[in-house]
């Protein structure tokens, strides 16, 4: 069955969102992975990887990429950024708006802009009191 996007809607990639929805941490690839399989052994690796990126490139998913190289995928698709902790490496999410500098960048400098990614890195409030 396709969807309206002209996707498939399978099982896998249903198994895949609703895995990122429910553990509702900005899960790494093998953080779904570890949670389908648990219920679903017959689900391979590289069809959890694969997926995860094609509903990323369509919008289904958003792809945090991170300092140390790990990719986070997160279920909300609103306008918002993160904040990741360079020691525990938690995203977190970070809910605002940035729409005077898209303003001004489109107006000033004539851009057409379609998308943005913005990260803060620092230290959380758990890992900031351990110090």
């Amino acid at each position: 069955m396709a969807s309206t996007e002209g996707k498939r809607n399978t099982i896998q990639r249903q198994l895949i969102k609703n895995a990122v929805k429910k553990l509702d941490i900005h899960a790494t690839a093998e953080q779904v992975y570890d949670y389908i399989a648990e219920e679903n052994p017959s689900i391979g690796r590289a069809t959890v990887y694969r997926n995860l990126g094609r509903m990323s490139e369509s919008g289904e998913l958003l792809r945090i990429s991170s300092y140390s190289g790990v990719t986070h995928y997160d279920h909300n698709c609103h306008e918002h950024y993160h904040f990741i902790c360079k020691n525990c490496k938690r995203v977190i999410d970070m809910e605002g708006s940035l729409s005077d500098v898209f303003a001004r960048f489109e107006n000033t400098e004539g851009f057409d802009i379609a998308d943005c990614h913005i990260s803060f890195s620092g230290l959380c409030w758990d890992c900031k009191e351990k110090i």
